[in-house]
């Protein structure tokens, strides 16, 4: 039985972008198909979204519905855990994903901004091979985004230190987004320290993430941004049905009552840091 999608939240005062969703895992998971959940998120002011890419196929997916609709955007990766089961294959499939940014880069349309989500997953990967294949995946994707100029997405999950660690070693790039942001106030101005907006999804509004609350407190209004990681993660008072991007309004007045902004000014702020962290508007 495809679980129910929750009710459509009060429009928001301004246009938002959803940094991160995965349209074609909802269409699979819920039922929700990319076109409604375009729309859906349109009519709540949620105008602008990054499709993001796990894999081979589903970035291939990314690259194609960021051409379809203008709204989107595409980043593509292989995820930290896919990289880590791919054993000797690894290198392969590195190949054909830097042969895949290489043609998307060159293209005029630009309808690819970003290289991820990458990064590390010590919490699914705990064997020292997976996470050797890890960072080694890791490490192509900084040199990818660099070589290029797209914006880094990161994934880092019970994985902080490490992941600064790479990407200070391998010299890092322009733009970084800390996706599902996830650590406390201390890893926030770590990350801050070395440029990155940090991107805070529905778990903030999660009653046991406090630290999520202070690092959001702490985060300058030019470095916040906001995601579904849809259809994952879906805020409160929803939590545990299917997420998507036109529920961003639930995050979105939440962050803004614990910064103690209005809702537009918040809008404004996550409506500019999109086009800033993802290369310009689109």
């Amino acid at each position: 039985m495809t679980p129910e999608l929750p009710p459509a939240p009060a429009a928001l005062p301004a246009p938002v972008t959803d940094t991160h969703c995965h349209l074609d895992v909802a269409r699979e998971w819920s039922g929700l198909d990319p076109e409604e959940a375009l729309a859906r998120a349109a009519a709540v002011g949620v105008t602008h979204l990054v499709q993001v890419g796990c894999d081979l196929p589903s970035s291939r997916w990314a690259v194609e519905a960021a051409h379809r609709w203008p709204s989107v955007v595409a980043a593509v990766a292989l995820h930290p855990n896919d990289a880590a089961g791919l054993g000797d294959a690894l290198p392969g499939a590195l190949e054909q994903l830097a042969a895949l940014v290489a043609e998307q880069a060159a293209d005029p349309a630009r309808r690819l901004r970003a290289v991820g989500e990458t990064g590390l997953d010590h919490f699914r990967t705990e064997d020292e091979d997976g996470r050797r294949r890890q960072k080694e995946s890791f490490a192509a994707h900084i040199a990818l985004a660099r070589q290029h100029d797209l914006t880094l997405v990161i994934h880092d999950r019970d994985a902080h230190d490490d992941v600064l660690d790479v990407l200070d070693a391998e010299g890092g790039v322009d733009r970084v987004v800390m996706h599902c942001f996830s650590g406390d106030a201390g890893f926030a101005r770590r990350c801050l320290d070395r440029g990155a907006w940090l991107s805070f999804p529905g778990t903030v509004t999660f009653k046991p993430n406090a630290h999520l609350r202070e690092a959001l407190a702490l985060t300058p209004s030019d470095r916040v941004l906001t995601e579904t990681d849809a259809p994952f993660l879906t805020p409160v008072p929803f939590r545990g049905r299917p997420n998507a991007s036109y529920l961003v309004p639930l995050t979105a007045a939440f962050m803004a009552e614990q910064r103690g902004v209005e809702l537009a000014e918040l809008c404004a702020a996550l409506h500019d840091n999109a086009a800033a962290a993802f290369g310009g508007p689109w």
